[in-house]
């Protein structure tokens, strides 16, 4: 199926916004001259880079980021981690709680030190290329979804002139408490998009509630494939049991099965119309 090329004027949400976006959420796992070949070819002509290295006892070796800037649009993709990895770091029920953007709630200790870790760059990045009142978009997968949310209700805190035009994130964890969630859904609204697959996806599951809770915007993938802005509550646990016995040898695998970036990219290039 041929897909159309990132128009860089959008400023709504559409379903293709949304597959370009987990595009550029896959982009931030690859390196940085892949990156740099992939920017070009979507019609952005600056790239900076963005990473921070992390010592032991910290899980994450390190943060990374990118930013891409056109004249009409600048995208910021986080790098996420590997499921397994971020599935025991945010299964530890002993990590205590970091303090949320301007003090605003709370997050998870480790999402706090990561995206303290590289937001001064991302910030004096989108100040020195949003010269032409650029729309800026975030996005992310898992660990990256988590930064991309939590880094878009920071600057819409912090520096609201450089503030999120649209957040999308693919399997991301819960990030914060109801106190930080209840303001990024007053602030945001129609701007933050948060997609799930198959409702199985264990790392959106972490950490448990309720402590960390969701943002409400959220955008289910059913079993079939099919995008869904909301699942009465039936359906979802229809689903739940339709993802979870997909696979009859290895039923619990399904929570892992479901958060790779690749069958987020797949799923929402099957609903483009």
């Amino acid at each position: 199926m041929s897909t159309p090329m990132i128009d860089h004027t959008v400023k709504e949400h559409s379903p293709h916004v949304a597959y370009w976006m987990v595009q550029a959420a896959d982009l931030a796992y690859k390196d940085e001259t892949t990156i740099e070949a992939k920017a070009h070819e979507w019609g952005f002509e600056r790239v900076r880079h963005h990473q921070t290295r992390f010592t032991p006892p910290f899980p994450l070796e390190d943060t990374q980021a990118y930013t891409i800037a056109g004249d009409r649009m600048i995208i910021t993709g986080f790098r996420g981690t590997e499921p397994a990895q971020i599935r025991d770091w945010l299964s530890d029920a002993t990590t205590p709680p970091w303090p949320g953007p301007a003090n605003t709630g709370y997050i998870h200790h480790g999402f706090g030190r990561a995206l303290d870790s590289i937001f001064p760059t991302v910030k004096a990045t989108l100040a020195d290329f949003r010269d032409n009142d650029q729309t800026v978009w975030f996005t992310g997968h898992s660990l990256g979804g988590a930064l991309a949310m939590l880094a878009g209700c920071r600057m819409y805190l912090e520096a609201p002139r450089l503030q999120a035009d649209g957040i999308y994130t693919y399997g991301q964890p819960r990030t914060c408490d109801r106190l930080l969630a209840a303001s990024c859904n007053k602030g945001f609204k129609d701007r933050l998009h948060r997609y799930v697959n198959n409702n199985n996806d264990v790392v959106p599951q972490l950490p448990p509630e309720p402590a960390y809770t969701h943002v409400d915007t959220l955008h289910y993938i059913d079993s079939n494939g099919r995008v869904r802005s909301s699942t009465p509550l039936l359906g979802t646990l229809t689903d739940h049991v339709k993802g979870a016995t997909a696979d009859l040898l290895a039923p619990a695998s399904d929570g892992l099965r479901d958060h790779p970036v690749k069958n987020y990219i797949a799923a929402l290039e099957k609903n483009l119309v």
